[in-house]
């Protein structure tokens, strides 16, 4: 038997002298996987990962599975046994990631539970695999002993980060020397040879550009001068930073320029975005890849697919090979700049599936950038901010909470950490900036709204609900308004949006009532604005909207209570009623001392609720023994409560083309992508209504679309999709 060879892989087509060998591929991922623990000081642990996660395969029972025989052989809970074997506590770190290399980071569970790792080392029927001795030599335990650099929220959440971060350098490891070995072709699109130097030489070119064609204003002036602080703090050293920059005051340029000079100075590897609204990260993405390029910006979220081979029919060779190297890209954001959000990115620092994991250690060594800090999920604080605090203290992580109404977070974190605001003084940008003045007028009926929006030219509402913003446009209807909300495809509100922008510009009639979804980055400049009550930090985004060029000397916004529309219950209505108090006693609600008492006043209510799934009591509870529950965390750790599933609404001839091409085809999922801009997301159960309503066409399984024949009575071309079912009725009250 000395002879015998042990292969990780076979190759179809390809004898048995071709396959991948067990040995080298051991090495290999050690090798791989220890190089990308470096970047968060950890490369021992990284290799001896690499080295044990296969051993499994050194069984005979492994190598005739390779041979063709049907059968199922554990090879991962092999690694995990032995690596404890030999390096006792330090091995139990890394036994998670080894057993799960496949299946997910298990829970340690019970040794009765085959699933959890304490059962997975209690198994009696593992096939002999002792081969892997004569061929793998592992280092001594004195060898790879480490000591944690700080644990500034705890022993056991750090370690359990570690093991997290440890795990991701493995699967990634595994996923890519795998890769090269059976598919050289595919692994050859990763090649990502990108100076981060160069893209701030394209980046300086850029703004040197635009600024250049801008009007000498004060507010302009301003901007400049914000530009120019960040490029100068760029330097210091590596930590926590606040960027408080008021609306309107080019904070996305500005911070991607302090982050990519940071990066340089620093030799960080990336700069990965934040954002908590997809149609904001599509704004952005689309900003930064015309700024660097196509293939220097990974657009990473649940709305936006990579389009495979078989969806390019028409597209050119160049075309392929980008769109498939972006979809290698998100799997483990190798990439340069990473724009995504935080549903995407917060949890993903919690999941346990290795697909969700894998990019993990590719966010150590970068400049994290979290763009309208303030909507970090509130339910979910805790664990958040101690993740960003983890990465900053042990990963060589750069953070930047950016914002214009900065949450008041100083309080929630250890005492050691203290983020450095990076402006001078925010106070005297709030001042630069102020373009409005905000105005309580109480209580007041729609009937009495309605009468308030006509007598202005140009006027922008924004309520809390879909329900009374199609009831309060109804009234004004006829009169040169125009409604928003998301029960419209994003087809038709760019459609309504372009139309908004070009009557602002040329000064004729516009009056919009929109949900708060056109507080979301959307570039739209009105004299006159009202909100209805809710919390302080949305309505210093509805005042964004007004007098955002600075061109008249004051803009008005004014604060009202509806009268029959209050929120529900619960969150959205505990910061609507801190928000009237702020405004009740402020003179300014929004200078940034209001902004600061109102997120205190929220944190100090919500009180536990800032870790409203007890995440953190969990990962405590179990760290003397270090027996996690990462299954079970990651159940938990959902920042939205209900999956949404997108409807295709056929609202051009474009849309209805594409549709009867996806009708016909035996890969209809494949136009996802091109029908994304017709879609409107609803919650499950109101798809489970509309199907049984029959008002729906499922094609291929995949795709959900309004029948053309419904379309008339459920999709108004004014307000959209129309509430047409019990949930849908119930949820109308909702904000969206």
């Amino acid at each position: 038997m000395e002879d015998t060879k042990y292969y990780a892989h076979s190759i179809e087509g390809k004898s048995k002298s071709d396959w991948h060998l067990l040995k080298k591929h051991l090495e290999d991922t050690a090798k791989l996987a220890a190089e990308f623990a470096s970047s968060f000081g950890m490369k021992k642990l990284g290799s001896v990962a690499g080295l044990l996660h296969d051993i499994g395969k050194y069984s005979h029972e492994f190598q005739r599975r390779l041979e063709g025989e049907k059968s199922k052989v554990d090879h991962s809970t092999a690694g995990a046994l032995e690596v404890i074997e030999h390096y006792g506590v330090l091995g139990k770190i890394l036994a998670y990631g080894i057993a799960g290399h496949h299946c997910g980071l298990p829970d340690w569970g019970s040794y009765v539970d085959e699933s959890s790792l304490e059962g997975r080392l209690n198994k009696k029927d593992l096939p002999d695999y002792s081969a892997y001795k004569k061929e793998i030599e592992l280092p001594k335990p004195e060898e790879i002993s480490f000591q944690m650099k700080l644990a500034p929220v705890g022993q056991g959440f750090s370690v359990q980060f570690l093991i997290r971060f440890l795990y991701s350098a493995l699967v990634d490891a595994d996923f890519l020397d795998t890769e090269q070995a059976l598919n050289n072709e595919k692994s050859s699109l990763r090649e990502n040879k990108v100076s981060l130097e160069d893209m701030i030489s394209t980046l300086d070119t850029f703004l040197k550009k635009k600024c250049a064609n801008v009007p000498d204003t004060r507010i302009n002036r301003t901007r400049a001068e914000i530009l120019a602080t960040c490029r100068e703090k760029a330097v210091l050293n590596p930590g926590f930073f606040t960027l408080t920059v008021p609306t309107g005051g080019g904070k996305t340029l500005s911070s991607m320029a302090f982050a990519l000079k940071h990066a340089v100075t620093h030799g960080m590897k990336r700069i990965i975005y934040v954002i908590p609204y997809t149609s904001i990260i599509e704004q952005n993405a689309a900003i930064f890849r015309e700024i660097f390029g196509e293939e220097k910006v990974l657009e990473h979220h649940s709305n936006f697919t990579y389009s495979s081979k078989e969806s390019m029919e028409d597209e050119t060779e160049y075309d392929f090979r980008l769109a498939e190297k972006m979809r290698l890209a998100a799997e483990n954001w190798d990439m340069p700049i990473v724009v995504t959000t935080n549903v995407q990115f917060f949890e993903s620092l919690f999941a346990a599936k290795s697909s969700r994991c894998r990019k993990l250690h590719n966010i150590a060594n970068s400049v994290v950038i979290i763009d309208e800090a303030q909507m970090i999920p509130t339910g979910f604080l805790y664990p958040c901010i101690y993740a960003l605090v983890e990465l900053v203290t042990n990963y060589n992580t750069s953070v930047v909470l950016c914002t214009a109404t900065q949450p008041a977070i100083n309080k929630l974190l250890p005492p050691e950490i203290k983020p450095l605001e990076i402006m001078d003084k925010p106070e005297e940008l709030y001042k630069a900036f102020k373009r409005v003045q905000v105005k309580d007028i109480g209580e007041i009926t729609d009937d009495e709204l309605a009468r308030e929006l006509l007598r202005h030219e140009q006027v922008l509402c924004i309520v809390n609900s879909k329900k009374h913003a199609r009831i309060l446009y109804e009234k004004i209807s006829g009169n040169w308004a125009y409604h928003l909300s998301t029960r419209m495809c994003p087809a038709h509100r760019s459609k309504i949006l372009k139309t908004i922008k070009e009557r602002l510009r040329s000064g004729e009639i516009c009056r919009v009532v929109s949900t708060q979804l056109i507080e979301a980055g959307v570039d739209v400049d009105f004299p006159v604005v009202y909100r209805s009550y809710t919390g302080i930090d949305s309505i210093a985004q509805s005042a964004g909207r007004c007098n955002r060029e600075g061109l008249l000397s004051e803009g008005k916004v004014f604060v009202f209570k509806p009268e029959k529309h209050g929120l529900p219950a619960g969150w959205l209505s505990r910061t609507a009623s801190i928000g009237e108090s702020i405004l009740r006693r402020n003179e300014d609600p929004l200078d940034l001392k209001s902004v600061s008492d109102y997120f205190a006043i929220l944190y100090d209510i919500e009180g536990e609720k800032l870790d409203k799934e007890k995440i953190m009591a969990e990962i405590k509870e179990q760290e003397r023994m270090l027996n996690f529950s990462f299954r079970r965390i990651a159940e938990k750790f959902n920042l939205i409560d209900e999956n949404t599933v997108g409807i295709i609404i056929p609202w051009d001839d474009e849309c209805k083309k594409i549709i009867e091409k996806a009708r016909w085809s035996r890969l209809s999922g494949k136009y996802f992508r091109q029908l994304q801009k017709y879609t409107v997301d609803v919650y499950q159960s109101e798809l489970e209504e509309m199907q049984r309503l029959g008002l729906i066409e499922n094609v291929g399984g995949m795709l959900f679309i309004l029948r053309e024949e419904v379309c008339e009575t459920s999709y108004s071309m004014e307000t959209g999709l129309l509430p047409c079912t019990e949930s849908m009725f119930t949820r109308d009250i909702f904000i969206i």
